[in-house]
C-alpha cells in the first residue's frame, strides 16, 4: 500500500509540474489542491519536493510560477535601494511598473537573520493593486517595516534607459537611496 501512495504522489507532482509549466500566470496552492483533490498543505510539501529536484518553481504572493532559465540577454536587471514609509509602498511600486519595469523581489538586511528576500514578480498595475489588496486584507506588514523603511528591489526592464528613468522618478519622489 505505501508503494501506491508513492506512485500517486509522483503522479500528482508531475501533474502539478505540468500545470505550472503550461501557465503564464501564478497558480495558487488552493487551485492546485482543488485540481489534485488534496489539501493545500500537501501541495506545499509537493512543491518543496519538486524544488529539491531542482525544478525552477517560484513561490510568489500571487501563487506558484514555473520559471525556466531565461536567455542572458532577455532583459536588464538592477538592484535599487529604497527607503519610504509603509504608506508610500504602493506609490513606489506603481512608479516602477508604470515606468516599464518588473519588480522581481524585495530584500532587507535583518540584524539577526541576515539577508531576507521575498519574491514579488509584479509586472503590471493590476499586479501591484492585487498585492496591495492582499497586504491590506491580511493586515500583513511590509518587510521594510523591520528595517525602518530601507529595502532593496531587484527590478527588470527591456533596457538600461528604462531603469535609469525609473531611478530618476524614484529619486525625485525621495524614495531612492543613493550611495
Amino acid at each position: 500500500m505505501p508503494r501506491d501512495r508513492k506512485i500517486n504522489g509522483e503522479i500528482r507532482r508531475q501533474k502539478i509540474l505540468d500545470t505550472l509549466k503550461n501557465s503564464q500566470s501564478p497558480i495558487t496552492g488552493g487551485e492546485l489542491a482543488s485540481s489534485t483533490n488534496v489539501s493545500r498543505q500537501v501541495i506545499v510539501s509537493d512543491i518543496t519536493l519538486l524544488k529539491a529536484k531542482q525544478e525552477p518553481i517560484l513561490a510568489t504572493s500571487q501563487g506558484y510560477l514555473f520559471m525556466p532559465q531565461q536567455p542572458q540577454n532577455a532583459k536588464v536587471a538592477k538592484t535599487i535601494v529604497c527607503r519610504h514609509t509603509p504608506e508610500q509602498s504602493e506609490e513606489e511600486m506603481m512608479m516602477i511598473v508604470q515606468g516599464g519595469a518588473s519588480i522581481i523581489n524585495v530584500s532587507i538586511e535583518h540584524p539577526v537573520y541576515g539577508d531576507l528576500t521575498a519574491s514579488m514578480m509584479l509586472h503590471t498595475v493590476t499586479d501591484v493593486k492585487n498585492f496591495m489588496n492582499k497586504i491590506n486584507s491580511t493586515d500583513a506588514s511590509f518587510l521594510s517595516q523591520l528595517t525602518d523603511g530601507i529595502h532593496l528591489h531587484e527590478i527588470e526592464a527591456e533596457s538600461e534607459a528604462i531603469l535609469h528613468k525609473i531611478e530618476d522618478t524614484l529619486d525625485e519622489a525621495g524614495i531612492l537611496v543613493k550611495d
